[in-house]
């Protein structure tokens, strides 16, 4: 295989199965390193083939296949031992208009599938720092953009607009600065994030680090996968607590109506993609450590072999981290929320040269550099939504950050 960049010459590519290495995330050198991994399953890398920021603005999806088409190029995967063969992974920005959206060729690829292992190399071999991560010593904590109640009175003013009619849903987010004793290490956070939420999705990309829950598409051939989660609650303080949280999220008519927007969301922008397209008629519980969703599983075919690129460019902004109708929200959100979102609520993920790949909306995320952090959460807000329940629910969704900075 061979990997184009350019008009220079195509690099060296080689992919071969090996041994089972053990825990995915213990394999990373100290800079960099790249990750999305679920159940201890998935890919990790380091060092940089080739690596671009893709410029900002409505195009910025199919600029950055053009890139992908270049850099990848067509990769021959013969003979029964190739692996998945050299990858991209990939942070866009949540607003079309925001600089900072970026795709990675990583040199080195360790990757995970259905027990069986592959390593992937691009280019010629350089020298990376191993050895165990150093903890950030102590945390403080500052506000963001906005304190508290400066973002409760912003819900209240979102609520108001969508009670007098000008949109349905809109989804708030808000900031938290986390600053740490000495840098921080992002291997550190992957491993604590991997342990403690197996069933998200732990990412790792051009410094933006989290564990979603929410699965924006995947594609393996003509087939397509995406988990839907809007509607959520925290957990409660023991079990018979859970169940009476979980019950009461499910009836809720506030964020049955939220998942309602999430899942036609979804559907309005798959149908035209897939030859067949399966939507629930009724979402399920997803329960997570430190709050439980409503959770919708989509699946479809694809009708004309679009990337996973063409998908996550179609279905992004979806209702679940937008609102509804989407133009209105995302004018509501530049107006209200007083921040540049950055990676967070974007689009997450890794591709292959085939077009499959898998891609998350980067919820429970942190942009890291060096000694500080910036924290992400938010929650979709309706025409009933209280301000002081929405606060406390983006703060709980702090905690799977803040866990992982201090374990």
């Amino acid at each position: 295989m061979s990997v184009a960049l350019g008009t220079t010459r195509p690099l060296p590519v080689r992919t071969t199965p090996v041994s089972d290495p053990g825990d995915l995330l213990a394999a990373l050198p100290r800079t960099a390193p790249y990750a999305w991994v679920r159940h201890g399953e998935g890919l990790v890398g380091w060092g940089e083939a080739a690596r671009v920021t893709v410029p900002p603005g409505p195009g910025r999806f199919a600029w950055a296949r053009r890139w992908l088409a270049t850099v990848l190029g067509e990769a021959d995967t013969a003979g029964p031992l190739n692996g998945p063969g050299p990858v991209a992974f990939g942070t866009f920005t949540f607003d079309e208009d925001s600089r900072g959206s970026t795709l990675v060729v990583p040199q080195t690829v360790l990757s995970r599938r259905d027990g069986r292992a592959w390593l992937t190399t691009v280019g010629e071999s350089r020298l990376h720092t191993f050895g165990p991560p150093r903890p950030p010593g102590r945390i403080r904590y500052g506000d963001g953009s906005l304190t508290a109640p400066e973002w409760e009175h912003i819900v209240a003013r979102a609520a108001r607009r969508i009670r007098d009619g000008e949109l349905e849903k809109v989804v708030l987010a808000r900031d938290l600065v986390a600053t740490a004793e000495y840098p921080i290490d992002v291997r550190l956070l992957l491993a604590r994030l991997a342990r403690r939420y197996p069933e998200c999705y732990t990412f790792s990309v051009a410094g933006l680090v989290g564990a979603t829950p929410e699965l924006l598409v995947r594609r393996t051939g003509e087939q397509i996968e995406s988990l839907v989660l809007a509607g959520t609650t925290p957990r409660g303080t023991n079990a018979a607590d859970d169940l009476v949280r979980g019950a009461a999220l499910f009836a809720s008519e506030k964020d049955r109506h939220e998942h309602e927007c999430a899942i036609a969301s979804v559907r309005q922008t798959l149908a035209p993609l897939c030859a067949e397209l399966h939507t629930p008629d009724e979402p399920e519980l997803l329960v997570l450590p430190n709050v439980q969703h409503l959770a919708s599983h989509v699946s479809g075919r694809l009708a004309d072999g679009a990337s996973v690129l063409d998908v996550v460019a179609a279905m992004h902004p979806t209702a679940a981290v937008g609102g509804t109708p989407t133009d209105t929200a995302i004018k509501v959100i530049r107006e209200l929320e007083g921040m540049d979102r950055a990676g967070y609520a974007g689009p997450v993920g890794w591709i292959d040269a085939h077009g499959d790949g898998e891609w998350g909306i980067a919820l429970r995320s942190g942009i890291i550099d060096g000694r500080r952090a910036r924290l992400f959460a938010g929650g979709g807000i309706m025409g009933d939504s209280d301000p002081g329940s929405e606060l406390a629910e983006a703060q709980a969704k702090f905690r799977v950050m803040q866990y992982a900075l201090e374990g």
